[in-house]
């Protein structure tokens, strides 16, 4: 199949499948005799599984180290889980960094009166980096 139907038949855009072939997740396709590039089923099982890694979030250098534990028939899956572990820190990381960002941006809006008047403690945060303007609400 060409490009374009590999990109449909797995959800990823055919950008997407010549930059995974432009780092190396993914072999360079076979040409054919017009110039396309020509897809089979081992290639589509491929893009399947980097899709789905990073759908679950890994970065690309990580999605190779996990290609490369996929490949190796010879792996440990404690290197596999270690991976997805340290995966899972850095998700709870990114998670309580969100929190923290949404709860400091509900005290703000909360301390601001929404009216006519010009006085806004989410702009004064802004301007100068303080986590809430306790006299804006004044």
């Amino acid at each position: 199949m060409n490009i374009g139907q590999a990109a449909k038949h797995s959800g990823l855009s055919a950008k997407m499948i010549r930059y995974y072939e432009s780092i190396g997740l993914l072999q360079p396709a076979g040409r054919g005799d017009n110039g396309y590039r020509h897809y089979g089923a081992q290639d589509l099982h491929r893009l399947a599984f980097i899709k789905r890694a990073r759908d679950l979030g890994f970065a690309l250098e990580e999605v190779g180290k996990l290609l490369q534990l996929w490949q190796d028939r010879q792996r440990a899956s404690a290197d596999v889980k270690a991976l997805a572990l340290a995966h899972i820190d850095e998700l709870n990381r990114k998670i309580a960094e969100l929190a923290s960002l949404r709860d400091t941006l509900g005290e703000l809006v909360a301390h601001c009166q929404g009216d006519e008047r010009p006085d806004c403690p989410i702009l004064k945060s802004l301007e100068t980096g303080a986590a809430a303007c306790a006299t804006c609400s004044e």
